[in-house]
């Protein structure tokens, strides 16, 4: 691993990345809202709330609010808002037909969230219809409709509002001792006396592998941040509850404690591989993170990507525009003969020295109550996991 430059460590330094607030005041948010007690009302699905979060608190900075058609059609083209800043994603409010059609530039509307209260306020600066074919193309790679990502975009509709958004408030958080804003982590990195920070994005458990890219990491860099993300994951997905006991139960034994905090990314999944790889990485920047791991078929699904797509994406990404470094890492395994973690990098051994378990055979095992080998998982994770199972099972028994 090399360090980078004094120059472009300066140059990434978080404290230099401008945080975009969008959540109103208590009082503001009582005033405005009474202002608007008669505008239309849009209800939001779990994932635009999702989205709504992360613009409210600074999280999809420079973003102040949902891509009008200009930014979509320069995110979907060239992975930039039309301003030139590097984004690769369009974050779109969509809309059924009948609503795009009443509304236009100037309108001031109410977001309702998932719990059916008023969530944020938007001014609208146009109303937009995508070519939703283009957009999934080229974000996702593909418009296979069994892509989650495609699938779950392609419900939402072409017919998109564009515009500003104020936030009355932050959605109810399942983990609210964790639900850490870019602001707040980036205190907390000060006080910590941190300059570097590396950030780790995952929607699964961390086994042995993604533990060992952490730690090796931590060799050269000051602090940790492990940032799972807790929105809209596929149905198998092992849920969000069930991660974070084991992530907790991880870090108190396995990690030193002045070197890691743990904190939730409210985001859905979107599986986009290589241009959510470079989401993921704006994010942690926004967080304050100076570092980021990118390692075999980040955000991917299914075999829609090549295993190190996510990485090479980065190669036409300079990164002082992207601002944050991002560490790339090979596959990594336990080598019987090395009796140690290793990658292709460190490790001469063949194939049938490696200890490969695919993660059919680890679903298996765990519905089976059978614990993965130690070398694979910590034995803490895995009782969970299984504990997990067990009661995934039973459920679905008690509702035949």
């Amino acid at each position: 691993m090399t360090t980078e430059s004094g120059e472009l460590r300066r140059t990434l330094a978080p404290a230099s990345i401008p945080l975009v607030n969008r959540l109103l005041s208590p009082d503001d948010s009582s005033r405005r809202l009474a202002a608007l007690a008669g505008a239309p009302r849009i209800a939001l699905d779990s994932r635009q709330q999702a989205d709504v979060h992360c613009i409210a608190v600074g999280a999809f900075s420079p973003l102040t609010g949902f891509v009008g058609s200009a930014d979509h059609e320069s995110v979907c083209a060239t992975m930039r808002l039309a301003d030139g800043s590097v984004w690769p994603m369009p974050v779109v409010l969509a809309v059924d037909e009948q609503t795009a059609g009443a509304r236009g530039a100037g309108d001031e509307v109410v977001l309702v969230g998932t719990d059916g209260e008023p969530l944020a306020l938007m001014t609208i600066s146009e109303s937009f219809t995508v070519d939703l074919t283009a957009e999934v193309e080229r974000c996702f790679g593909t418009s296979d409709p069994a892509h989650p990502g495609v699938a779950a975009r392609v419900a939402q509709g072409k017919f998109a509002l564009g515009g500003d958004v104020e936030a009355l408030r932050i959605p109810a958080s399942a983990f609210p001792d964790y639900d850490l804003s870019p602001a707040q982590t980036r205190a907390r990195f000060a006080e910590l006396g941190w300059r570097t920070v590396v950030g780790f994005q995952t929607r699964n458990p961390v086994h042995r592998a993604h533990e060992y890219l952490h730690k090796v990491a931590l060799e050269t860099i000051d602090g940790l941040f492990l940032q799972p993300l807790v929105g809209d994951t596929k149905g198998d997905d092992i849920s969000a509850a069930t991660r974070m006991r084991c992530y907790e139960v991880l870090l108190d034994g396995y990690y030193p404690k002045d070197r890691v905090v743990l904190g939730t990314f409210p985001a859905a999944m979107r599986y986009a591989g290589p241009r959510e790889a470079v989401l993921h990485s704006i994010v942690r920047r926004n967080y304050g993170c100076t570092h980021f791991i990118v390692g075999r078929d980040h955000a991917g699904v299914g075999s829609y990507y090549g295993t190190y797509d996510a990485q090479r994406v980065f190669d036409s990404i300079d990164p002082t525009a992207l601002g944050i470094q991002i560490l790339p890492f090979e596959h990594t395994f336990w080598c019987h003969r090395c009796e140690g973690m290793a990658s292709t990098r460190t490790c001469p051994h063949p194939d049938d020295d490696h200890l490969a378990l695919s993660g059919t055979r680890v679903r298996a095992m765990l519905l089976a109550g059978e614990m993965p080998p130690p070398e694979f998982s910590r034995p803490e994770v895995a009782a969970i996991l299984i504990e997990s199972a067990r009661e995934g099972l039973e459920a679905a028994a008690g509702k035949r």
